[in-house]
């Protein structure tokens, strides 16, 4: 991905306070958007258009605070968020994973912590190697892992790619041999060893695209982007299961508050920046209301339960 294009995007993105609907007293204080990764990556990218078309729209202070967890992927920012009061100054940027798998985990999220504002992108996530890998799809990582020790790099291991691609594994007769978790998953992670694959997203690993092989696409349908690769599940068997991202409160948020950041979130989404950040990289930007990402989160939760029940047998 190019910096320089996400930066213009960013600096460039601003909504109409005139497509707001009335917002009465909300926001009346500094709104702050957890993101509980790093910056760099697609959700802190669309969530900061997103703060700051609230600030011009309202003219109240709104920004990204980035809460990476480490080994414990998005859960500790989330919990934070959690802790917050409910009245719509602390908004938590989510992949799909914290209302999906933290109510299965025992970490104090229950399924009715959080309402979901909307969904906003679905990643071009990718199991990835090195161009000199004697691997380039999940056919010939199988066959190589079985006499091979392969390790897997990966943003924590209850993270719905990270599920898929242990479900995948099984599907297919072999096993990692070992895998971490990792904060970040860029070409220095394969470039310095750390991982022999690494599950990750396309705008990580855009400046050495050309020079990796890239086994499988974690999602519904292959990304045009990366001509002849097929999706994972294609390739295995497993069901399809996307990683996304959406707003979410806690619970017994204001509904004034959730119809506020909708319709900012919305605006966002159908800005010329926020498609062109879709055109370059593959990414899906888009806009689904809170009641279609209800059901998202229930129909993920089923896939994801019976892949985490399989794997523990």
């Amino acid at each position: 991905m190019k910096k320089l294009a996400l930066t213009a995007a960013l600096a460039a993105s601003t909504v109409l306070a005139g497509a707001l609907p009335a917002m009465a007293e909300y926001p009346t204080s500094p709104v702050q958007f957890v993101v509980p990764f790093p910056p760099g990556d697609f959700e802190d990218i669309l969530t900061r258009m997103i703060a700051a078309n609230m600030q011009e729209a309202t003219g109240v202070s709104a920004s990204v605070v980035n809460k990476p967890g480490g080994g414990d992927g998005p859960f500790p920012g989330a919990l934070d968020v959690l802790a917050a009061p409910n009245d719509g100054t602390v908004i938590g940027s989510f992949v799909g994973v914290v209302p999906i798998v933290g109510p299965l985990i025992d970490i104090g999220i229950e399924m009715d912590s959080f309402e979901p504002v909307g969904i906003f992108l679905t990643y071009p996530f990718v199991l990835a190697a090195s161009g000199n890998a004697p691997y380039s799809n999940m056919a010939e990582l199988a066959a190589h892992a079985q006499d091979n020790d392969v390790v897997l790099g990966h943003f924590g291991a209850s993270l719905t790619p990270t599920v898929a691609s242990f479900a995948a594994a099984q599907a297919m007769d072999f096993e990692f041999a070992d895998d971490a978790a990792f904060d970040l998953l860029d070409c220095n992670t394969l470039s310095a060893g750390d991982a022999d694959v690494i599950n990750t997203t396309l705008a990580l690993i855009e400046p050495c695209l050309d020079d990796l092989n890239i086994l499988a696409n974690i999602g519904n349908d292959p990304i045009p982007k990366l001509n002849g690769v097929e999706t994972l599940s294609s390739q295995s068997g497993i069901k399809d299961l996307e990683l996304w991202n959406g707003l979410f409160v806690t619970k017994g948020t204001p509904q004034e508050v959730i119809d506020t950041l909708a319709q900012i979130a919305k605006n966002t989404m159908a800005s010329d920046e926020a498609q062109q950040l879709m055109t370059e990289t593959g990414a899906g930007v888009y806009w689904q209301d809170a009641s279609i990402a209800a059901q998202r989160v229930l129909n993920d939760r089923e896939v994801v339960g019976e892949m985490m029940e399989a794997l523990e047998n």
